[in-house]
């Protein structure tokens, strides 16, 4: 697979960019003021050579920096006073040297004190400048650090809710097998074979954050069938899913832990036993996928609802705060729903 090609933006050295510019302006400047004495020879090739000159000389106090760290420290004054009095009076010295130099100015020098002013100014402005930009990418990264540890705390969560599910779910398909493997042998065997299928699944998902519906309602329609070799005729099932609902992702062993509380709080509570229903369905951008079984919410008794918890935190996790789990009794059913944005 072909890695995805950093954007033009990212490649481009800013550094490098900001530099020209910079030392640029400050050499359009010193030609507009000297502009009269352009005539001379050599006069153009100076003021270039000026602005080349604070540019290395910057550099150089750059990569000083960076080889001491300091670049990566906070805003410390020493490095503007370095700026000034070191920085402003070398560069002094150059454009000094380069001008006696090229135009041969022999006067006794009584520009000096203004010339100090003016490089020592443009020096401390670079050394501001510099500061401001290292900690404006310090902050960057410090964000970006930070929304990547973010990311991968919630996926050690989601990690961790996963594995949570994983045992409870097995514990009971166990205790049913165990409950009928002296009773009758051969609906034991037809109860392990469909507790196989919901392994394999269980362990497939365990590396994804969300899986199709079709292959969480594979797995669900195996454990009703282990349930319903439990159960007999006291679990009724029907099953309702819209068209174009099978692709759509949700978080793996969602609908199954919901099914299960309707099997543990409705079908067990029951002596009669009770009808589960499961329907998927999609509208106005939004899916929903409710299970339902006759009952009370009552009948939850003590019940820390550690299962609804977990459910409803990986389907956050996954489809983002617009997602919800609602849990309601109304007209003699106790209805689970997940809804969320098919957008995600």
């Amino acid at each position: 697979m072909e890695k995805p090609q950093t954007p033009l933006l990212a490649r481009i050295n800013w550094y490098w960019v900001l530099q020209g510019l910079g030392w640029g302006a400050v050499t359009a400047f010193v030609m507009l003021v000297n502009g009269p004495f352009l005539e001379k020879p050599g006069a153009v090739l100076t003021c270039i050579l000026d602005g080349v000159s604070g540019l290395l000389l910057t550099d150089l106090w750059r990569r000083y920096m960076k080889l001491r760290d300091w670049n990566r420290r906070k805003a410390d004054l020493r490095q503007v006073a370095v700026a000034i009095f070191i920085l402003g009076p070398l560069q002094l010295a150059s454009v000094t040297i380069i001008a006696r130099t090229l135009v041969g100015i022999a006067d006794g020098g009584s520009w000096l004190p203004m010339l100090f002013l003016f490089w020592s100014g443009i020096m401390a402005a670079w050394q501001v400048s510099y500061m401001a930009v290292t900690a404006l990418r310090r902050a960057n990264r410090f964000e970006a650090e930070a929304l990547r540890l973010d990311v991968l705390a919630k996926e050690a969560e989601l990690k961790a809710l996963q594995a949570q599910v994983n045992p409870h779910f097995f514990f009971n398909s166990l205790n049913s097998v165990r409950a009928l493997i002296f009773e009758n042998q051969q609906s034991a065997a037809q109860m392990i074979d469909q507790l196989a299928t919901l392994m394999r699944y269980t362990l497939a998902s365990s590396y994804a954050d969300s899986v199709p519906l079709k292959e969480e309602m594979e797995a669900v329609r195996s454990y009703l069938a282990i349930e319903k070799i439990r159960f007999e005729q006291r679990l009724n099932v029907a099953i309702d899913i819209a068209g174009g609902m099978d692709a759509v992702t949700i978080p793996p062993m969602a609908v199954q832990t919901l099914v299960e509380n309707a099997v543990k709080y409705g079908v067990e509570q029951s002596s009669v036993g009770t009808e589960i229903r499961i329907s998927a369905s999609h509208a106005n951008g939004h899916a929903s996928i409710e299970v339902a079984n006759r009952g009370a919410l009552a009948t939850l008794g003590n019940s820390t609802r550690v299962g609804l918890a977990n459910a409803r935190k990986r389907l956050l996790h996954a489809k983002g705060g617009d997602a919800r789990l609602d849990l309601v009794e109304r007209d003699g059913w106790v209805r689970a729903t997940l809804t969320f944005p098919l957008s995600l």
